[in-house]
């Protein structure tokens, strides 16, 4: 089959701003391309450090939401509604939320590839942390009557905004400095923000529910937000330190010597002439965000229905967000030794033949049955997710790479992180019985469309990223 147009068989690595690379003529030593100097390895890790609190922020915010959607969000600020649809239209926020996110992808990309990335990822984190704030001091439904679900709305809108455009920014960030054989170690290091996030999110949530019910209700639930305003502080005092993109730095200045285009007006609209690439970069990230929604955000509701306390899917989920620190990195350098697609091609399979086997371990009723199901969906999504942000940043090129990696993993955000659970929760409601048939089923469907994706696309490990990616239009 053939392969996308931007990927393709991996050169020989290089570091950014290397021999042969940018916009002059390539591999030409008379005519060397502008080069940015090589980070020194304690920029890295001021790079890897700051886009680490960013990717912990997006993720300690975005799941205290869906874990709050669940656990009282619902009579909070839809008390009209009879509880099952209350949870429904909670879930339609979370879903909003998603919703936001490609549009923030657009927005932020957009003046990512044209501005830089640094200043476009601290108005991103100040966006992240300010609207999980406002989400802990609004006041709900009986004190302000509809005002309060129309703001919930709103922050959380706001939030998928910024989260939108803070993945692409810091991965970019972290890609872009590092050198090619290790870009996936690098972004894993990125990416463990998510099991901290997770875990953050999880032990605040699990420590707030041993307060009295009325109390949880009344006020506890507001504390988890309002501890973002910290995570937020020491997130900025990092990131206002650090040095803009190596490689953007290149491109900038072949444009100031004229050794290059500008970049696209529209970088979106230059995305979207080669939608293939577009549509595989989606895909390939509809099975992890689907897993993550399935095992994560709307195990709370599906396990408590089974018959499980609060307490013991808080468990559960403390136990993947310590499983994700460890295989993270591990599927993220492995994908540096064994290429993207065998690693991702590995998880997209592993949930395809574990779909029904792990619910099956979570229907038992047994905690640590419960716990071990959750626990082999986590490593299997860890294993499609983990190479994802390399993946995606080598599909594009420098000009329009902050748009078309944001969008994809946005997009993919949108399907299977957004509406899985809102789809999952109405099933389960039209069913009238507590049946896992159709979760797994919708588990084995977006692994399935991820392997087909991964299939599709060529292998890009180790490509020269400050070179137009084979297939790309100018």
């Amino acid at each position: 089959m053939p392969a996308a147009p931007s990927a393709s068989s991996p050169p020989s690595p290089e570091r950014p701003g290397g021999p042969g690379k940018g916009s002059g003529t390539p591999g030409n030593p008379e005519n060397p391309p502008p080069t940015a100097p090589d980070p020194t390895p304690a920029l890295l890790r001021k790079v890897a450090l700051s886009s680490l609190l960013g990717t912990v922020i997006e993720y300690y915010d975005f799941l205290l939401y869906g874990t709050m959607t669940a656990l009282v969000f619902g009579p909070l600020f839809f008390p009209e509604s009879n509880p099952t649809v209350g949870t429904i239209a909670a879930f339609g926020t979370l879903a909003a939320g998603y919703v936001a996110r490609p549009v923030g992808g657009a927005v932020f990309g957009h003046f990512g590839d044209r501005l830089g990335r640094k200043t476009v990822l601290i108005v991103t984190m100040v966006l992240m942390g300010a609207a999980s704030c406002l989400i802990g001091l609004l006041p709900t439904y009986a004190t302000i009557g509809v005002a309060a679900p129309v703001l919930l709305i709103l922050f959380r809108i706001v939030q998928g905004v910024a989260i939108g455009g803070e993945w692409g920014g810091a991965t970019l960030m972290v890609v872009e400095h590092a050198d090619a054989r290790r870009r996936g170690l690098w972004n894993g290091v990125m990416q463990m923000g998510s099991p901290i996030g997770f875990l953050l999110s999880s032990l605040a949530v699990t420590a707030i529910t041993l307060l009295p019910q009325d109390r949880f209700e009344a006020w506890g639930w507001r504390i988890p937000f309002l501890f973002s305003g910290v995570l937020l502080g020491v997130g900025l005092y990092v990131r206002i330190s650090i040095t803009e993109s190596p490689l953007f730095q290149q491109a900038a200045r072949a444009r100031e010597e004229r050794a290059g285009a500008e970049p696209p007006r529209i970088p979106l609209a230059q995305v979207l002439r080669a939608p293939r690439v577009l549509v595989l970069a989606c895909a390939v990230g509809i099975g992890p965000f689907a897993l993550t929604a399935l095992i994560g955000t709307f195990m709370l509701t599906y396990a408590k229905a089974v018959g499980y306390e609060t307490s013991d899917v808080m468990t559960g989920l403390t136990a993947t967000s310590l499983t994700g620190l460890v295989a993270i990195p591990g599927f993220s350098a492995l994908s540096d030794r064994l290429g993207r697609r065998a690693v991702s091609l590995g998880g997209a399979a592993g949930i395809v033949l574990l779909a029904f086997p792990i619910y099956a371990l979570i229907n038992t009723g047994s905690v640590p049955l419960l716990i071990l199901g959750m626990v082999l969906g986590q490593v299997v999504q860890n294993a499609m997710y983990a190479p994802l942000g390399p993946l995606l940043s080598e599909m594009f090129g420098t000009r329009v790479r902050y748009t078309g990696a944001s969008m994809g993993y946005q997009l993919a955000a949108l399907i299977g992180g957004g509406f899985v659970p809102l789809y999952a929760s109405s099933r389960l409601s039209a069913s009238g019985d507590i049946s896992s048939t159709p979760l797994a089923t919708l588990a084995m469907a977006c692994g399935l469309i991820t392997a087909l994706a991964i299939w599709r696309t060529a292998e890009t490990r180790g490509r020269d990223l400050s070179a137009e990616p084979p297939g790309s239009r100018p």
